[in-house]
């Protein structure tokens, strides 16, 4: 088990340094960032402004430069050993243009010695493997990315923890029930709701609860005066509101006004889960219920709920561990449509807003982060694997 461990976190470190390469180079070569901006605005800009601008969001060093100080903070500054200093004279990046009438290519480099007396000069970084994430650039300029997460994760955690939890309790039941009486009323009707669930997008479900408990609640009570108007978006409200007239005036910040909030959000999220959680559980503990094993257990005359219990689930949940656990990494990502469509303040939406408008700190922050999660989530599966199935053994 030790070997295959150490083995295992080998390929990790792999696998999140060639995403971390790959991510960091496209996000480099995509169109956008603060030059397209100003010349989106059609804004006459000099090459000294342009250099300025350029130094001042590092775009003026190559992008090996640029993706080393990302990783590790390095460099920043001559590198002196026994008092001699070494590569100081070696380019990193142009700082000055040259013009196509100059003849083009770079006018004035920025060598390594010079890096800390640029103006502006280049900042000492740690680099993301030290918790440096770097600033915030258009989103909340010169803010640290790792606080614009840690503020925004809370948001997501609970949206995700109570779907999931949600999902779990209905999914699970659902999915055994179902294959046990294969062919039954239920598992057709069943069937058919999860077809549905799984097929549709989530934004469509988003805009159906908003349209049908906020734009037309108020026809709708004209019929059924116990239909709630439920709020469309935010994690909380800004100002007093009514619900239905069986409930109280909600007040802001209050345990009813979260718990609203939430109620459209979580319910999206928990009827795409359990429509694809518990298809997929059925499909399993059917080619299980097929199994030698099984039918021997019955002639035995064992109970049918202790041969659906501890002899059919048990197998049956090992492939559905594969994609439990890759529901981790969605504890920090969140869900991007539930959480644009819902103006949720969670991670989802930052990342939605930090592509949006080519913040991308924020973005390689938020991708590197989900990357080590789930590498780790599929450690964690094979773990679990063990513990489900004993027979799984890795030496």
């Amino acid at each position: 088990m030790t070997a295959y461990l150490i083995r295992r976190l080998f390929q990790m470190l792999i696998v999140v340094f060639v995403v971390s390469l790959f991510m960091f180079f496209l996000f480099n070569i995509a169109p956008g960032g603060p030059l397209t901006g100003l010349q989106q605005q059609q804004r006459r800009i000099t090459p000294e402004e342009k250099a300025r601008i350029r130094a001042q969001y590092e775009l003026d060093l190559y992008w090996p430069v640029r993706y080393t100080r990302w990783l590790v903070g390095w460099p920043q500054g001559p590198i002196v050993i026994n008092g001699q200093e070494w590569f100081a004279e070696v380019p990193m990046g142009c700082y000055l243009e040259a013009t196509p009438e100059e003849g083009g290519g770079c006018k004035d480099y920025v060598y390594l010695a010079e890096m800390p007396t640029l103006h502006p000069p280049i900042k000492s970084s740690r680099g993301i493997l030290f918790g440096d994430f770097g600033q915030s650039t258009v989103v909340q300029a010169g803010r640290p990315v790792w606080d614009l997460l840690a503020s925004r994760l809370w948001a997501t955690m609970e949206l995700q923890i109570l779907s999931l939890t949600l999902s779990l309790i209905i999914a699970i039941p659902l999915g055994i029930y179902s294959a046990v009486h294969q062919y039954s009323k239920f598992d057709y009707t069943f069937t058919t709701a999860a077809f549905i669930g799984s097929s549709m997008p989530t934004f469509f479900f988003g805009l159906l609860f908003i349209l049908t408990f906020t734009i037309l609640a108020g026809r709708i009570q004209e019929v059924w005066p116990w239909w709630p108007t439920l709020p469309p978006g935010l994690r909380e409200a800004v100002r007093p509101y009514d619900v239905a007239s069986w409930l109280p005036k909600v007040q802001p910040g209050s345990p009813l006004d979260r718990f609203l909030h939430l109620l459209m959000p979580v319910t999206v999220l928990t009827i795409v889960s359990v429509a694809a959680w518990s298809r997929f559980l059925r499909s399993s503990m059917l080619e299980v219920l097929r199994q030698d094993y099984v039918r021997t257990a019955r002639a035995k005359g064992l109970v049918e709920r202790l041969v659906i219990n501890k002899h059919a689930l048990r197998n049956a949940l090992i492939p559905f561990i594969t994609i439990l656990v890759l529901q981790i990494p969605l504890f920090f990502a969140g869900a991007i449509v539930t959480e644009t469509v819902f103006a949720w303040p969670g991670m989802g939406r930052l990342y939605y807003d930090a592509l949006n408008r080519s913040d991308y700190n924020i973005a390689l922050a938020f991708i590197y982060v989900t990357t080590i999660l789930t590498v780790a989530a599929t450690l964690l599966g094979d773990i679990l694997y063990s513990v489900v199935d004993p027979r799984i053994r890795y030496s």
